[in-house]
């Protein structure tokens, strides 16, 4: 029987695949552009082409594919075949270094925000040779970044890479600075926890809005929800272990290191999260991951639930960032040490967070919005809309020792004592969590709770890295000018604690209070939607901060502004019109039903015997009556404001309309019909309920 050890990275062309299968020569080429961004030779890229054929022949496959990630939020890929004609009427397996580091999808039909006219087809990816190639199926992916013929990033590989590149290049100057001149390069890190639901595909089938959404549009609270606290870390149900079961093994053969699953808070929520690695390979791999979770799902007679909250009343599904930066040899530049205090280098890295996400407090909201995520932010299982960061008390006490110049004497360590003998004994953390932070200190990363389960991690990650590489420049301007680096360094950080000090707070995020000291008293941004915040990507301060690291042009964000608030506008319209449908022909329908059915019983009833009481079937049939007649006014109130939106004059006059008009509107419907369903004979009503729905997997 084979052991994960055996079959782990099984269909992966990585490290282990290359040595084995490259000249030393190649391989060392090959390794100096991994690592070092040196230049690909043709030459080695011919070379690497062949054995990677080879390879994949051997693992059965017959395609290769340029695998990149579009502006759609999902990934794409063509699939070209390895045959080429031979001289006697056969085939021949061909793959070549063109081949491999160049294709040409259509670039006309991917979301561009206006960089390409239809007519202009032509678009390239390129061969990331960071991210290793892997198999899929019969089809052999190639990672790649995805440019437009006039050299324009249309995906979202290229600025993250470029992010990336812009952070290296900071840190290693304030690394030299502090005496470091071993280290080549420095690297973020990510582990995505990824949350979901897993729902039986009946019911998904049963439901146009789960089918056409990801989420449900109606639903009136079942008897049983989360309230027992009953289903978190709860034992895991035999047809959902079989499917982490055999969705591990899939990501194992696909070198993704899925670590921990548990049940989440909500019924029928899971979560899946993976040891954390490189930036760039874990956005592929969180890519990979989502798409595997549906496949797999299927084979179990599952649907796997990616939305940010597909079921109104219950926990939503985020995807926490655990983010962190790294030297090639190991260091963790966010690891405090025994003496947080007397490490003025992690204290110069910490402060560039801090400065980073103050400063850029709009950028990380705008890396996280979506229609779905809208609905999630804020509500008790996730972050509010106001960014703020938590550090905890030991680090907190630290900041303030050294704004305030007084002596920190260091956190004192407390053995927990749990009364009885034979438990071990351990020290307590100097600081607990804070799960209601939208940006948190875990130890020697940062946890950025607020993106949504169905994100791409690039877009957070490249706001991230790009903030933190801005604040490491004018740090690494300053000291690198200063006569005294000691002293310079030493205001450098008691200046940032004070400007920067409301960005910090450890209390409770979800209180209604801090949200109005976060506005009022501190001055901090509440974005409540994506409506809100997205035309600020293009406020005069980001646009230079983004350009200046060349993570974007200025074309490049003015399209990416008008793809997410496109897609923002299309996601509610869609919603809009499902809604529509389904009231007028199956909710509405059906409570008509049961009104005229429950009058014909009362009037057979009275036929009967004059003097039986009716007063009951008489208020039901009168509050079904009137269900029905305030559901048909509400779905005209909705068709009227979808008509209205025709009227906006761009995207974002559309899109402010849809967050005060439409989205409202919706609400009206879904309250009507939410009623109605309490009221109406479940053999009536359409649609699985909730309580259906949610504890359908047993």
């Amino acid at each position: 029987m084979k052991t994960v050890t055996d079959y782990f990275g099984s269909m992966v062309f990585d490290d282990r695949v290359m040595k084995a299968n490259l000249s030393a020569k190649v391989y060392a080429s090959l390794k100096k552009t991994i690592d070092e961004g040196a230049q690909l030779d043709i030459g080695v890229a011919n070379a690497v082409a062949d054995a990677m054929k080879d390879w994949a022949l051997s693992k059965g496959a017959t395609h290769f594919t340029h695998w990149f990630q579009p502006l759609t939020g999902i990934t794409a890929e063509k699939h070209d075949s390895f045959i080429s004609p031979s001289p006697d009427g056969g085939v021949i397996m061909e793959f070549s270094g063109k081949e491999l580091i160049k294709g040409e999808p259509d670039a006309s039909s991917f979301p561009s925000g206006g960089l390409r006219a239809t007519f202009e087809a032509r678009g390239y990816t390129a061969w990331d040779p960071t991210s290793y190639a892997f198999i899929k199926g019969k089809t052999l992916c190639i990672p790649t970044a995805f440019c437009s013929y006039g050299g324009h990033a249309l995906d979202k590989k290229t600025p993250l890479l470029r992010s990336m590149e812009a952070l290296n290049k900071q840190a290693l100057r304030i690394l030299r600075l502090f005496g470091n001149d071993t280290a080549k390069c420095v690297r973020s890190s990510v582990g995505p926890e990824q949350e979901y639901f897993l729902i039986t595909k009946e019911m998904y089938d049963a439901r146009p809005d789960l089918r056409y959404t990801g989420r449900t549009l109606f639903g009136a609270k079942p008897s049983k929800g989360q309230e027992m606290d009953d289903h978190y870390f709860g034992v895991i149900k035999p047809r959902v272990a079989a499917y982490m079961e055999e969705l591990n093994e899939e990501l194992w053969k696909l070198g993704i290191m899925a670590k921990t699953e548990h049940n989440e808070v909500a019924p029928a929520q899971h979560e899946l999260a993976p040891i954390y690695t490189t930036t760039n390979v874990a956005t592929d791999h969180n890519q990979l991951t989502m798409e595997i979770m549906q496949k797999v799902a299927a084979k179990h007679g599952l649907v796997c639930l990616l939305h940010e909250k597909p079921f109104a009343g219950v926990n939503g599904s985020g995807k926490h960032n655990n983010w962190s930066i790294s030297t090639d040899n190991g260091q963790n530049l966010l690891s405090p040490g025994d003496t947080p205090y007397e490490n003025a280098q992690f204290l110069l890295f910490l402060c560039a967070v801090i400065k980073a996400v103050d400063d850029y407090q709009d950028l990380l909201r705008i890396s996280v919005a979506t229609a779905g995520n809208d609905h999630r932010l804020g509500a008790n299982e996730a972050p509010p809309a106001v960014v703020s960061m938590f550090l905890g008390d030991e680090l907190n006490a630290v900041l303030e020792a050294i704004e305030n110049d007084t002596p920190y004497h260091g956190a004192e360590k407390t053995q927990m004592k749990l009364g009885v003998d034979v438990l071990p004994k351990f020290n307590r953390d100097t600081t607990d969590r804070n799960r209601t932070s939208p940006f948190a200190f875990t130890g020697n990363k940062f946890e950025f709770r607020m993106l949504g389960s169905s994100n791409s991690i690039a877009c957070a990650n490249i706001m991230l890295n790009s903030a933190v590489a801005e604040s490491l420049k004018i740090y690494a301007d300053r000291l690198e000018k200063a006569d005294d680096f000691e002293s310079t360094l030493h205001e450098m950080i008691k200046k940032t604690i004070k400007d920067h000090r409301r960005i910090i707070f450890n209390g409770n995020g979800y209180d209604d209070s801090w949200i109005k000291e976060a506005t009022e008293v501190r001055g901090l941004l509440n974005y409540r939607t994506t409506a809100d915040c997205m035309p600020h990507l293009l406020d005069n301060k980001n646009v230079e901060m983004l350009t200046s690291h060349k993570v974007f042009t200025v074309e490049e964000l003015r399209s990416r502004c008008e793809i997410m608030l496109e897609n923002y506008c299309k996601t509610v319209t869609i919603e809009a019109h499902t809604m529509i449908d389904m009231a007028k022909t199956q909710i509405a329908p059906a409570v008509r039903r049961f009104a005229a059915d429950t009058a014909k019983d009362v009037s057979a009833k009275l036929a009967l015997d004059a003097s039986l009481p009716c007063g009951y079937e008489k208020k039901l049939v009168a509050r079904l009556s009137a269900l029905a007649e305030s559901i048909a006014e509400k779905v005209e109130a909705l068709e009227g404001a979808m008509i209205s939106l025709h009227d906006a004059d761009d995207v974002i006059a559309e899109s402010a309309q849809i967050r005060d008009v439409v989205l409202p509107k919706m609400c009206e419907l879904r309250v009507a019909c939410d009623e109605a369903e309490t009221i109406t004979a479940k053999s009536y009503w359409p649609f699985p309920t909730y309580g259906d729905i949610l504890f359908s997997v047993r």
